[in-house]
């Protein structure tokens, strides 16, 4: 997940490049090479093939400046608000689940809930094109995603707690079926705000959807993660808010659920009944086979790109290249929680770094503005597996920190300065790469090829972090003390070690040994393909250039 949170567990987001804060979301809009086709076809048209284009904000004469446009500009970043509150949410699930002691291959499969914002290109054209005219392109989507996200929220904030404190642990399952359809339903709703943000403001400030998104997106997110975790847990309620302890936190995950579920039904009829979209008038028509023909050229434009071998070799390398990252970046932030860490302490520690995450991208962009901007994502690599080595230390020297009343100041100095570390490799990396894409994409069919790399990108990140949490288990070595004759290789034999007397304890812990193997594999992928992947760069602008129809 790019870029990932180590502290806290993000939720496999790709942040845009552009706007104010770059925000831990989708790196690229997965429609805009659709959108900016039917941009021209309503402005080289004399007959006004309108396909949904916004009443207010695609006027003829020009806007004098934002202030014209201010309410547009609200209701875009409160959408992008409304979009990260279900990803924050999901990602301090993991969190919680820790807490619970579930297996890693528990976090494994709940991990999937991250991978909807890695795929939605592949149904962006049908979120493009398939709409009802008189409701509007972009709201025929918009609408009964945001209330299907309210109301799978209600439902959670009845059931949330049954499905964490069941028989036998966490359902895992049905947790990771629900948040999966909230990720999903929420990366649709990303597609649909990504189109209505290109019609809703005027072409002078159609800049502003970037710094809506960004900021909209994190904001959503701090909320749904950093704030809830803070306000359910009970320690950091009882220390800073409270004067008398109790033993809860002021809110639990139900009554967030069911907050978040009503505004999100609220808003989304507010926005349903007031805000237009569609133009009526004569001489408009729609041509819906044109529309559907228009999705099946998407498809094959896509085929035909991935079939060009630069492209093909490049997105090997993409899918591959984060591999020596992935139990760092995975694995590490639910250590620190089993070793004894709080996870609302490690999830506060994410907020000092949104400065930082804000001047690094513009810092970084000045050193990949030229014709080779992947040397800086070559020399990045190392640091950043050296980082994860420094990682695993950390973890192993955290148990031995620990005092009766928590963790040290310099403890947490300490990691918030490894995290820090961190963030700036993998900036230059990501900063690196989102370069190289805009330098290589066919200018004639930009948006659906940098798509394509963006979502290539971000996929590259979320497999590997799967499997990293899955093997933690199977890597792992225990034995039984206490028991003659007793072992605890499986959990049957776990729990016949504990009923004779015996306990389990780790001898070997696999997120070690994932380490090691995860930057040794890194060390090689960078030795060899590493070289090839500045290689590409090499490569004439027609390699690179999509031969359609020839």
């Amino acid at each position: 997940m790019e870029p990932s949170d180590v502290i806290a567990h993000k939720n496999g987001r790709q942040r845009k490049l552009g706007g104010s804060v770059p925000a831990n979301v989708n790196i690229g809009d997965l429609n805009r090479g659709e959108m900016s086709g039917s941009e021209a076809e309503e402005e080289d048209e004399a007959e006004g093939l309108i396909r949904g284009s916004d009443s207010e904000g695609r006027r003829h004469t020009a806007r004098p400046g934002i202030r014209g446009e201010l309410g547009n500009v609200s209701l875009l970043l409160f959408l992008y608000v409304l979009q990260g509150i279900p990803l924050g949410l999901a990602g301090s699930i993991p969190l919680i689940l820790q807490g619970k002691n579930v297996s890693y291959k528990d976090q494994a499969f709940f991990s999937f809930v991250f991978w909807p914002f890695s795929l939605k290109l592949l149904w962006a054209p049908l979120v493009d094109a398939l709409y009802f005219s008189r409701f509007g392109r972009r709201k025929s989507w918009l609408v009964p995603t945001q209330y299907l996200l309210g109301l799978f929220m209600l439902y959670l904030s009845v059931t949330v707690e049954a499905l964490l404190q069941s028989e036998g642990g966490p359902n895992v399952g049905i947790l990771t079926a629900v948040f999966f359809m909230l990720a999903f339903l929420a990366a649709t709703q990303d597609i649909a705000v990504d189109g209505w943000a290109l019609t809703m403001l005027s072409r002078e400030n159609v800049g502003y959807a970037s710094t809506c998104n960004s900021v909209g997106q994190t904001a959503g997110y701090f909320l749904g993660n950093v704030l809830f975790l803070a306000l359910e847990s009970a320690n950091f309620c009882n220390k800073y808010l409270r004067a008398e302890p109790k033993d809860t936190g002021i809110v639990t995950l139900s009554d967030f659920l069911f907050f978040w579920g009503v505004v999100f039904l609220i808003s989304t009829t507010l926005v349903a009944v007031f805000k237009r979209e569609t133009a009526h008038g004569k001489g408009k028509r729609r041509v819906p086979q044109e529309e559907t023909k228009g999705v099946l050229e998407t498809y094959k434009l896509l085929f035909t790109i991935i079939k060009m071998p630069t492209v093909f070799t490049f997105c090997a390398l993409l899918l591959t290249a984060k591999i020596g990252f992935s139990a760092a970046d995975a694995v590490t932030g639910l250590k620190l929680v089993e070793a004894g860490v709080p996870k609302e302490q490690l999830a506060l520690l994410a907020v000092p770094m949104v400065p930082l995450q804000i001047l690094l991208p513009v810092v970084i962009s000045k050193y990949t503005a030229g014709p080779r901007p992947l040397d800086i994502f070559y020399k990045a690599f190392p640091f950043r597996l050296l980082i994860g080595l420094e990682y695993a230390l950390l973890v192993w020297w955290t148990s031995s920190v620990k005092q009766d009343g928590g963790f040290p100041v310099y403890y947490y100095t300490i990691v918030l300065f490894s995290y820090a570390g961190h963030q700036v490799a993998l900036y230059s990396m990501y900063v690196a790469c989102m370069a190289f894409h805009a330098k290589v994409s066919d200018p004639l069919i930009g948006g659906t090829y940098m798509t394509l790399l963006n979502t290539v990108t971000n996929l590259g990140g979320n497999w590997p972090s799967t499997v990293a949490l899955w093997m933690v288990d199977p890597l792992t070595s225990k034995a039984c003390q206490g028991a003659v004759g007793q072992s605890c290789g499986s959990p049957e034999e776990a729990g016949l070690c504990v009923k004779e007397g015996g306990a389990c304890v780790t001898t070997l812990d696999g997120y070690y040994v994932e380490s090691v193997v995860c930057v040794v594999i890194g060390l090689a992928w960078w030795v060899w393909l590493g070289k090839k992947m500045r290689r590409l760069q090499e490569e004439s602008p027609a390699a690179w250039r999509c031969r359609i129809n020839q």
